[in-house]
Formats: C-alpha cells, structure tokens, sequence
C-alpha cells in the first residue's frame, strides 16, 4: 500500500499548477492533504477511483485537511473529539480492518511563539489520541517541527523559531517514546532531505529547509515498512510530498 501526504498550502492554487498530474503520477492507494484552506463547494477536485474525506476549518481560507483513498474504510472521524481542537478541520481518521490512518495539519507555534501554549495541549492530546486507538496507526501530515538538527538547514539560528523549539522537539520525542516510529528517519538515518522551504531568501533554490513532513506509524507496523521518500523534486507548494509504502 502506498501513501503520500502533502501540505498543499491552497488546494486551488495548487490545483492550478499541475497537482492532478502529480497525483495520477503517484498512484497512491491514500493521498492525505494538509491546509487545503477551502470550504465546501469550492472546488471540484475529484478522481475515478477514489473516495475522499474533507475536514474545513471554520474560519475561511484556513488550515483544512482531506483524504483521498481508494478504499473504503469502515469508519471516519473528524478531529479528535475535544471542542477546543475540533474548529480548525486539523485531522481526518480513517479506519481499516488493520490500521487507522489519520492526516493531520499541526498547528504552528506562530510568531513570538504566541500560540506554543495551545500547541503543547494539542500535542499532549493528540499523542492520547493516538495511543488510544485499539489497532495499529499511521500517522502523517505537516507536524510543524523539526525533531533533530538534521532535520534543517540552519539549527543554530532557529532554535527558538516556532518548529524548532526545545519544547516541540520534546513532544515529538514522546511521541517516539509512546510507541511510535518516524519512519523516514528509520530508513535513512543520516540523510539530509527536506519536506518545506520558506519562500523568502530563495530558500528552496538553496535548499535552506526543514523536515517538518512525517509518516509516524505504530512499532508494530515496523517490520510493513517497505520503503519511504521526500519528494522534493515536486513542486507547487511550499511543502513537497512524503511517502510510505507498507506491505
């Protein structure tokens, strides 16, 4: 099974710029997005095969997430079930015999860190969550940090920019702790590759990024991973694809 996860950052201006070609190239049996900032109805964007799932954010032109698939799953959540994060269309999950999926847009820390507070709820609450789901779970979605220097271009001087803050890392690395695996670092653990570069500075021209971009599955679907991949040759946003094949 193959899954790609991309943050789009604008579903329509993507969609002008290629983006169902690159998702017919792919051939993905999921195709999870993130900040897709639309409503419902403002756009038709479908593919022959495919189901999809959208979650949209209350506040126009905002964050949203979606999930297309080309199976049907047994069950679809919207959110995690807790009013203070459900607003925002920040996550998707999808249930199968064997797995849950689940797409998430994490929220950013923002500017002076003004919203790191609500950011360590959400992790705390999302890693819950996660951890409470009753079968295996794949994880995957813009998670808005960089866990290890590795993971950016430029550590030093952001180390306390939203996304590499001591704080965000840590809760990634509870994540890891509650049983869980990044699957692209555990195929590629000294590889330098990055999934988002800002727009300014030519940052992707320079290849100034960040892994912000994950696959995060449950340990037991460790010895199911088969091969995983940035894919920064794709453009059309500021984020390019991920992707995880499971057997």
């Amino acid at each position: 099974m193959k899954f790609i996860s991309w943050n789009v950052n604008g579903l329509r201006a993507v969609a002008g710029k290629g983006f169902a070609d690159t998702f017919v190239d792919l051939d993905a049996d999921f195709f999870c997005l993130q900040e897709t900032k639309l409503q419902a109805g403002q756009i038709d964007l479908e593919f022959p095969g495919y189901l999809s799932y959208w979650n949209y954010a209350e506040k126009k032109g905002y964050s949203g997430t979606a999930i297309y698939t080309k199976h049907e799953p047994l069950s679809v959540r919207y959110g995690i079930g807790m009013d203070e994060h459900d607003h925002e269309g920040r996550a998707i999950t999808l249930e199968y015999p064997d797995f849950f999926l689940v797409c998430a847009y994490v929220p950013n820390s923002q500017d002076g860190l003004r919203r790191l507070d609500y950011r360590m709820r959400w992790e705390d609450d999302m890693r819950a969550y996660l951890s409470g789901l009753p079968k295996p779970v794949i994880f995957c979605g813009d998670l808005n940090v960089a866990h290890e220097e590795i993971d950016l271009k430029n550590p030093s001087s952001n180390r306390r920019n939203a996304g590499f803050t001591d704080e965000e890392r840590a809760k990634f690395s509870a994540l890891l702790d509650a049983g869980f695996i990044d699957t692209w670092r555990f195929q590629h653990p000294g590889e330098v590759k990055y999934s988002w570069w800002s727009y300014r500075f030519n940052a992707r021209a320079n290849n100034a990024g960040w892994r912000i971009d994950y696959f995060v599955v449950s340990a037991a679907l460790r010895d199911r991973i088969l091969s995983t991949a940035i894919h920064d040759e794709i453009t059309g946003s500021d984020h390019c694809p991920v992707e995880l094949v499971l057997g």
